[in-house]
C-alpha cells in the first residue's frame, strides 16, 4: 500500500479554527491538519491577508523548494509574476499549479485575499533568489 498506510484521518472543524503567523507577516495561516495526517507529506492551509502592511522578502523574487504546490483563490485577488509566465492576476475561483522551484514574486493583493494552498512536503523551504533575466520574465511565444 505504500506510505499512505501510515496516514491518519483528520477533521479540521471551522469552529476550532486558529489563525497563526506563518511564512509572511502580512498573512495569517490556518493549518488544516494534513501535515499531521500525512506524516509531513503534505500541508494544506488557508491563508488570508491580515491587514499588516509590511514589505517582506517574499514580495521579492523567491522559490519554494517543494515537489507540489497548488493554490486556489477563495476570495479577493492577487497579482504575481512567474519566470517565463509573466504577470498574472489570480481572482476568486482561480487555481494555480505552481511548478517546483519556479521563480516568482507577489506584486499586489486585495485586503480580502484568501486562498487554500496545498504543498508537498509540509516542511518546504522558501529562498530569496535573484530576479530572472529580462528575457525569462516574458511569456514565451
Amino acid at each position: 500500500m505504500g506510505k499512505q498506510e501510515n496516514w491518519k484521518f483528520m477533521h479540521s472543524e471551522a469552529k476550532d479554527a486558529v489563525w497563526e503567523p506563518g511564512l509572511r507577516e502580512i498573512l495569517s495561516y490556518r493549518y488544516l491538519g494534513t501535515d499531521v495526517g500525512t506524516n509531513g507529506d503534505y500541508v494544506a492551509q488557508v491563508i488570508k491577508n491580515n491587514g499588516n502592511e509590511q514589505i517582506d522578502a517574499v514580495q521579492g523574487w523567491h522559490v519554494h523548494d517543494c515537489t507540489f504546490q497548488m493554490t486556489y483563490v477563495l476570495n479577493g485577488w492577487a497579482t504575481f509574476e512567474w519566470e517565463g509566465e509573466g504577470e498574472r492576476t489570480l481572482r476568486k475561483g482561480d487555481c494555480v499549479n505552481q511548478i517546483p522551484m519556479i521563480k516568482h514574486r507577489e506584486i499586489a493583493m486585495s485586503s480580502d485575499y484568501e486562498v487554500l494552498e496545498i504543498v508537498a512536503p509540509a516542511d518546504f523551504k522558501t529562498y530569496a533568489v535573484d530576479a530572472p533575466d529580462a528575457d525569462d520574465r516574458k511569456v514565451k511565444d
